[in-house]
C-alpha cells in the first residue's frame, strides 16, 4: 500500500509564476506547498496532459454502447444517443471521482470511470434472452440492482477481496478479452451476418489495413503517437474506406447538434433476477478491478490509498452505476489505460483528469460528436477491436503469471474455470436445455467462469483451513 509522499513528492500547487508571470507579484508571492495529485497545472501545461487521457479512454469509452447497441439492434438515431450518454456519465464520473466530497464519495486521485468492457458479454447474454424491444429495459433494470449493490457492498468489500486474489481476477480478466473476441471479428467481416457480402474480402482487407497501421504507429510512433495508436489507426482506415463508400456519413446528418439524454428513453427498466444475479457477480469483479486501480495509482502517484479512499471510489462507481442507466450508461469502473497513462507521463494532478472528465461531458452533450464515431465502418472497428480487447485477454494472462501457477491445484483451478468460461464461446447451444436463469448466467462465459474460479479458490484455499493456505497466499 502506497505512503504518504515525503520531500520531493511535494511541489507548488500553482507556481507563482504561472499565477502571475511577469509581474512583482511573482517574486513576491510565496508557492504554496502540496501533494502534486493536488497540483493545479498551468493551462499550456493541463490541456495537452488531459488530451492523452482523452486518446487513452475515448475508445474504450464508446465500445460498450457501441457493441450493445449493434447486438439489440438499434437504429442509427438511437445508437448515436447511446454513445452520447455513455460519454456523458463517463464525464460525471470521472469528475465526481477526482474532486469528489471530501469523507463520502470519490478517491480524489487522477482516476477515470466510466461503462467497462467487463460487462459487455453478460449483458449481450441478456439481450439475447429478451425479444427486440425488451432487451434494453431488462438490461437497464440488472445494470440499476448492480449499483445498489455496488454502494451496499462497497463499505465491506476490504473483506470481501480475499476471496478475489489475482488467481480469480485474472481468469476473469482473460475471458473478458476472449469471449469478446467474437465482436471484432464479426466486425472484421461486415458487422451484418444476414448481409449477401459479409465476409466479402474487402472488409476483410480494410479490417487488415487498420490493424496494420495501428501496429505501425505502436512500432514507429513515440510518446503521445503510441498512446494515441488505436485513434489513428481507426482515423485512417476510415479514410481509406471513404473512395469505396464504405463510410456513413447519415448519423452525422442526422444527428442533433446539442442534447440531453432523455430519461429512460428506451423505457422503464424491468428486473429479471437471472439477469440480475450475473450483473451483480460481474460488479464484485469491477469492485476488485477498481481496488486494484486505486491501490495502483496511489503507487505512482506516492499518496496512501487506505480503506476509506477505496470505499469511497467504489461509492462513485455504485452511484455512476446507479444512476447511469436512468440515461442511457452501463455498469461503470475504473479504467486501467488511464493509471497507464499517469506512470508513462508522470503527471499525476487529479485536476488533469478532471478537465478529460470535463471535456467527455461537452462530447456527450453535442450528439453530433459522438455521432462521429458511427461514420467508422464495422471492418475498421474489427480491425481495432482485435487490439483492444486482445489486450484485455493479455492483462489477464499477466496477472495470472503474478498467481502462484507453479502450485498444482492453483493450475486445476485456472485451467477448469478457463474451461468452464470458454464453454458458451465453443458451444453456443450447449445450455440451451437448461432453464432461463441459467442461461443468462451460464452463457456468458464471464459470468460462468468467474462462479467455478471463486467456489475452486474457496475450496482449494479457504474450507477446511485455519487460515488461508500456501497457495492461497502465492496467489494473493
Amino acid at each position: 500500500m502506497a505512503q504518504p509522499a515525503s520531500g520531493p513528492a511535494k511541489g507548488p500547487c500553482s507556481t507563482p509564476s504561472e499565477m502571475t508571470a511577469g509581474t512583482e507579484a511573482a517574486k513576491e508571492a510565496p508557492a504554496v506547498d502540496c501533494h502534486p495529485v493536488d497540483e493545479k497545472l498551468h493551462p499550456s501545461r493541463l490541456v495537452p496532459a488531459a488530451l492523452q487521457h482523452i486518446a487513452a479512454m475515448y475508445a474504450g469509452v464508446v465500445t460498450p454502447p457501441l457493441i450493445i447497441g449493434q447486438a439489440c439492434g438499434l437504429d442509427t438515431v438511437a445508437q448515436t444517443r447511446l454513445i452520447a450518454a455513455g460519454l456523458l456519465i463517463a464525464g460525471l464520473a470521472t469528475i465526481l471521482q477526482t474532486l469528489g466530497v471530501k469523507g463520502f464519495v470519490g478517491n480524489r486521485l487522477p482516476f477515470v470511470n466510466a461503462a467497462s468492457s467487463a460487462g459487455i458479454a453478460p449483458i449481450l447474454a441478456i439481450a439475447e434472452t429478451n425479444a427486440k424491444g425488451e432487451q434494453l429495459p431488462a438490461i437497464y433494470g440488472a445494470v440499476m440492482v448492480a449499483g445498489v449493490f455496488c454502494l451496499v457492498v462497497g463499505p465491506f468489500f476490504g473483506k470481501l477481496l480475499r476471496f478475489f486474489p489475482p488467481l480469480v481476477t485474472g481468469v476473469v480478466i482473460t475471458l473478458i478479452g476472449v469471449t469478446l473476441m467474437p465482436v471484432p471479428v464479426k466486425w472484421a467481416q461486415g458487422g451484418d451476418d444476414t448481409d449477401p457480402a459479409f465476409g466479402d474480402m474487402k472488409y476483410l482487407a480494410l479490417a487488415a489495413f487498420t490493424l496494420v497501421v495501428i501496429l505501425l504507429f505502436q512500432r514507429f510512433g513515440r510518446g503521445f503517437l503510441r498512446q494515441v495508436a488505436l485513434l489513428a489507426g481507426m482515423f485512417i482506415g476510415t479514410l481509406a474506406a471513404i473512395p469505396f463508400g464504405m463510410a456513413d456519413f447519415t448519423s452525422v446528418q442526422s444527428a442533433p447538434l446539442a442534447a440531453l439524454p432523455t430519461p429512460f428513453a428506451s423505457g422503464a427498466p424491468t428486473f429479471q433476477p437471472a439477469a440480475i444475479l450475473s450483473l451483480c457477480i460481474v460488479m464484485l469483479v469491477l469492485m476488485t478491478e477498481s481496488a486494484a486501480g486505486m491501490l495502483a495509482l496511489g503507487e505512482i502517484c506516492e499518496r496512501e490509498t487506505d480503506g476509506r479512499t477505496i470505499t469511497r471510489g467504489l461509492r462513485t462507481d455504485g452511484i455512476a452505476t446507479l444512476v447511469g442507466p436512468v440515461f442511457g450508461g452501463f455498469p461503470t469502473s475504473a479504467f486501467a489505460q488511464n493509471v497507464g497513462v499517469v506512470s508513462l507521463t508522470r503527471v499525476r494532478s487529479r485536476y488533469v483528469v478532471a478537465v478529460a472528465g470535463g471535456a467527455l461531458i461537452v462530447l456527450g452533450a453535442f450528439p453530433v460528436l459522438g455521432a462521429v464515431v458511427n461514420v467508422v465502418p464495422m471492418p475498421v472497428l474489427g480491425g481495432a477491436g482485435i487490439v483492444l480487447f486482445g489486450s484485455i485477454a493479455v492483462s489477464g494472462i499477466r496477472t495470472l503469471s503474478e498467481a502462484g501457477l507453479d502450485d498444482s491445484s492453483n493450475i486445476i483451478l485456472v485451467a477448469v474455470s478457463l474451461g468452464a468460461g470458454i464453454i458458451p464461446l465453443a458451444a453456443p447451444t450447449f445450455y440451451a436445455e437448461f432453464p432461463a436463469w441459467a442461461q443468462t448466467v451460464l452463457g456468458s462465459g464471464i459470468s460462468a467462469g468467474a462462479l467455478v474460479a471463486v467456489s475452486l479458490n474457496l475450496f482449494f484455499h479457504h474450507l477446511g483451513t485455519r487460515g488461508p493456505s500456501a497457495a492461497a497466499l502465492k496467489s494473493s
